[in-house]
């Protein structure tokens, strides 16, 4: 017999003409090998002129199927068969750094205005995905430390279909966060044509200028391609920059210290939770589910956390539009604070009429847990206003507890 895809010889034509008395017969000859025992004999009984007429059979198919073969060789060689295309995903363009900010003075420090952004996605889909993200929530925000935030921008995106077998991916994403879900969301989407050129008209630039954002540095990557997947999809012409916050509070710390702070300080001023649940800082879908993720409210939390720092330290008077309402009574009041840290030290603190002498402090005041105001170290839990006198850690007042209790066992 011969090899598949190799020559025919004699004998397997011989067989193939023989099969159908075989199964006249009832042998089990499903295949051409299970026919051969049964053909040796008769082949060896067969004639050289009878021979011969197979073998002419199959001199003609493989000459034939040599021909064929050298065709294609042939073609290969003036067209060949392109290589399979590699996956490798264009390189992303550097995002720019906060280096070419300036202002000639305080004043037109504290007048500019700055569009502190953020869009939340399902997830995040790996790289040979063509899309990275799904984006579902925009936020944005018009601030300056003049007038504290004076407008905001929020949308629910209408997400694109997650490619198939990341739907689960993308849920499960949705879960850990914004709970927005993917179907079934009672609340309207918008397109991204019309998030993106109402988004253009929210930042309103000037003739020829280009839409100036800041974001958190950790989301720039995400911010930057969900900006550019829905301008390249609604072939909306538009330009922006996207700054890193980070720099932006550096920046401004320089500018009136004239030394860079430390950028893990300026990481943990960011990461502080103190605004999570305040009012009128959420969308009106997440507050009411009590969820903290809302890309409506990173966007102001960058604010408050601007206005906290350096209102004073500009000589801007706080407002209401700086900080959530409850913080800003806060801060407007006098009180004496007791606040016990977690190796059981205790400090007290007189707060100024203005709450605000010391807004800022140094990164070595913040790495040693030195209170500002209502901006309390992590770690360290306290009333928004008032006397208070604050245990530390679960485990500091546990030890005690037993201690106490141990000694009332021993009396």
């Amino acid at each position: 017999m011969e090899r598949r895809g190799g020559r025919r010889s004699a004998f397997s034509y011989f067989v193939h003409d023989q099969l159908p008395e075989l199964e006249r017969r009832g042998l089990p000859v499903a295949r051409m090998a299970d026919a051969v025992p049964y053909c040796c004999n008769a082949w060896e009984s067969l004639t050289e002129e009878e021979k011969a007429v197979y073998a002419e059979k199959a001199r003609i198919w493989n000459s034939k199927k040599r021909s064929q073969k050298t065709v294609k060789e042939t073609c290969n060689v003036l067209d060949p068969v392109p290589a399979p295309l590699t996956t490798n995903m264009p390189t992303a363009t550097p995002l720019p750094d906060a280096s070419a900010l300036s202002w000639k003075n305080d004043q037109d420090t504290v007048a500019d205005i700055f569009y502190f952004l953020d869009i939340y996605s399902y997830g995040k889909l790996p790289p040979h995905c063509e899309q990275r993200f799904l984006p579902c929530e925009i936020g944005c925000v018009r601030y300056s430390l003049q007038d504290g935030i004076v407008a905001d921008f929020h949308h629910f995106i209408d997400p694109e279909v997650p490619p198939c077998g990341f739907w689960y991916h993308c849920q499960a994403a949705s879960n850990e966060t914004h709970k927005i879900p993917i179907t079934g969301f009672h609340l309207p989407r918008s397109c991204y044509a019309l998030v993106l050129r109402e988004l253009v008209e929210f930042a309103q630039p000037a003739r020829g200028a280009q839409l100036r954002f800041f974001c958190r540095s950790n989301d720039r990557f995400r911010i930057n391609w969900c900006l550019g997947r829905m301008a390249s999809i609604t072939d909306i012409e538009s330009h922006w920059e996207l700054f890193a916050v980070e720099d932006l509070i550096m920046k401004l710390y320089q500018k009136k210290y004239q030394k860079e702070p430390s950028k893990i300080w300026v990481y943990r001023k960011l990461d502080v939770c103190l605004w999570d649940f305040s009012s009128n800082t959420r969308c009106k879908w997440h507050e009411e589910i009590d969820i903290a993720c809302c890309a409506l409210a990173s966007c102001k939390k960058m604010g408050y956390c601007i206005s906290k720092s350096f209102t004073s330290v500009y000589g801007v008077p706080l407002t209401a539009a700086h900080l959530p309402l409850q913080d800003f009574h806060c801060d407007q009041s006098t009180n004496t604070r007791i606040v016990k840290l977690d190796a059981g030290h205790t400090q007290k603190m007189k707060d100024e009429s203005s709450g605000y002498d010391k807004p800022l402090g140094s990164p070595r005041q913040d790495q040693e847990f030195v209170p500002s105001n209502c901006d309390f170290p992590c770690g360290v839990k306290t009333s928004p206003c008032g006397a208070s006198v604050v245990q530390g850690r679960g485990a500091i007042r546990l030890m005690r507890s037993a201690s106490d209790l141990s000694k009332s066992f021993s009396n």
